[in-house]
This record gives structure tokens, C-alpha cells and sequence, in this order.
């Protein structure tokens, strides 16, 4: 559990202390973003430091501060069902907001943002604890946390449509990247509200857009054998992802301008996609 002191500093506001240095206070709060406990990681550590990054205490500092996140999706990367899952994906959303500044204000040099995306990029699709909540330590949900830093990434200034089509195909692999278990804690939903972010820039075309989407529907169509453990996890992830970009297109705020061309694309591959639906069932 957080100590007392962390209390007195959530108790003020979150206001900087000014008894210490910010360099030690960052190093114990970037500590506390891999403790397996939830209140101090989730309620205190990544609260404190998303709003210090908000506020703008680390404006001259936030590269080195962009750095070290990006230093902590690689901490245990590759395994499975231990602790070093909360590092990683807490550090992801740490990097997200550092971005969401930049894009505030220009504080750090394209190169750089580049460079953490690409990070980003690496981490989401190498990360193999896809664990959403898990009982008694909270959440994990590396795959949420990374589509959120993707979504901020998205909307910068430095990301132009060749980067945006790479995040495009980020978000593809990692929907099709065989699991052992189907996302279940809304991934779907936050991957699909990344990639309207990337639709939301109005730079990538319907020529790039629809064998993309081709792609994703190829997977939401496939079925495997009845001598898998279970046969739909080869297209589920997929499916679920059409289903939540369908929606959020349908239904949304500030549309794309290829919105209307898109939905026609969608509705056409979830009817392929769900043959059962188009069945006609003879009364009882």
C-alpha cells in the first residue's frame, strides 16, 4: 500500500513536494508503476505522474522522462503471468501522456516522438501477458494501455500517413497474433478507438483503408478445426474488433470524412463474417 507520504501528496492536490528532489521522487514513482499492489500502482503512481506530465512540471524534462518510460515496456517482456506486466503496460500509459503533451506544445524533437512510437509499436507486439484484470493485483491490460498510447500517437503532429498507416497495421498484427485466451476486458474497443483516431486525420485514403479492413475480415472468417482447444479463438479477436469499429464509426463524435464509405466496407464484411445472422429461422 502507498505510504503516508504518498497520502499527504494526494491529500494536497497532487501538488509537487518541495522537500525532495523530482528526480528521486520520479524514480520511486516510476518504481511503484510495476508494484503488484493496485492502489499504489493504479491509484497513486500513475495518477501522480500523468498529472505532473499534465501540468507541465516535466516540460524541460520530458524527454528523459518519455525515455525511461520507454525503457520500462521492456522490463520482463516475453513473459507470462508474472509481475513485470504492470511495468510494462503502466509505463505505456505513462509514454502516452508524454506524447499527449508534446502534442499540447512542442517540447521534444519529431525524431524522438518517432522514436517512442516505434517503441510502442515493438513492445505491443512482442508483449505475451495479455492478462486484462487480474484478481487481487488489479489491472494489467497491456493490450488497452498500449492501443491508448497508440490513439495519443496518432494525433501528433510528427505522424504523417505513412506512420499513420504503420499504426494501422500494428493494430491488424496485433488482432491476428495467435493467444491462448480472447481478449475480454474491452481490448477490442480500445484498439478500435485507436485506429479512429488514425482515421480522424483524414490522411489516410479508402485505397489504403479497405484491404487493411480485407485483412482483419480474412481472420474474422476463418474457422478452425474441432481438434484446436477452441475453435474460435482464431477469429474472435477479429471479430470482436469489427464489431467495435462498426459501432463506434456508426455512433461517434467527430466522424472521418471516409466515415460513410467505411461503414458500407463494414457492413459487408460482418455479413460475411456472420453468415448465421443472415439465416432465415422457420417458426416453431
Amino acid at each position: 500500500m502507498p505510504g503516508q507520504y504518498w497520502k499527504q501528496v494526494a491529500a494536497s492536490g497532487l501538488a509537487v513536494p518541495q522537500d525532495r528532489a523530482l528526480d528521486d521522487l520520479t524514480a520511486e514513482l516510476t518504481r511503484m508503476l510495476g508494484d503488484a499492489d493496485p492502489e499504489t500502482r493504479d491509484g497513486t503512481a500513475y495518477p501522480t505522474l500523468a498529472t505532473w506530465v499534465t501540468r507541465g512540471v516535466y516540460d524541460d524534462l520530458l524527454s528523459g522522462l518519455g525515455d525511461g518510460m520507454a525503457a520500462g515496456l521492456g522490463v520482463g517482456l516475453g513473459e507470462r503471468e508474472t509481475d513485470s506486466v504492470f511495468r510494462r503496460s503502466f509505463s505505456a500509459l505513462i509514454l502516452g501522456e508524454c506524447i499527449g503533451r508534446d502534442n499540447q506544445r512542442p517540447l521534444v524533437p519529431g525524431s524522438k516522438v518517432l522514436e517512442w512510437g516505434d517503441r510502442l509499436a515493438t513492445w505491443l507486439l512482442r508483449e505475451r501477458d495479455l492478462r486484462g484484470f487480474v484478481p487481487g493485483k488489479g489491472w494489467a491490460h497491456a493490450v488497452a494501455h498500449g492501443a491508448d498510447a497508440l490513439g495519443t500517437l496518432a494525433q501528433s503532429p510528427h505522424v504523417a500517413v505513412n506512420e499513420l498507416t504503420v499504426l494501422l497495421d500494428v493494430i491488424a498484427d496485433r488482432l491476428l497474433l495467435p493467444v491462448d485466451r480472447l481478449f475480454s476486458n474491452g481490448e477490442p474497443d480500445r484498439l478500435a478507438a485507436a485506429t479512429m483516431a488514425v482515421l480522424r486525420r483524414d490522411i489516410v485514403t479508402m485505397k489504403v483503408i479497405e484491404p487493411w479492413i480485407a485483412r482483419i475480415a480474412a481472420s474474422a472468417a476463418a474457422r478452425a478445426s474441432y481438434d484446436d482447444r477452441d475453435p474460435h479463438l482464431r477469429s474472435g479477436n477479429a471479430e470482436a474488433y469489427l464489431r467495435a469499429l462498426y459501432l463506434q464509426l456508426a455512433l461517434g463524435t467527430q466522424p472521418p470524412q471516409c466515415r460513410s464509405d467505411l461503414l458500407l466496407v463494414l457492413v459487408d464484411v460482418l455479413r460475411a463474417t456472420n453468415p448465421q445472422l443472415q439465416r432465415s429461422v422457420s417458426p416453431r
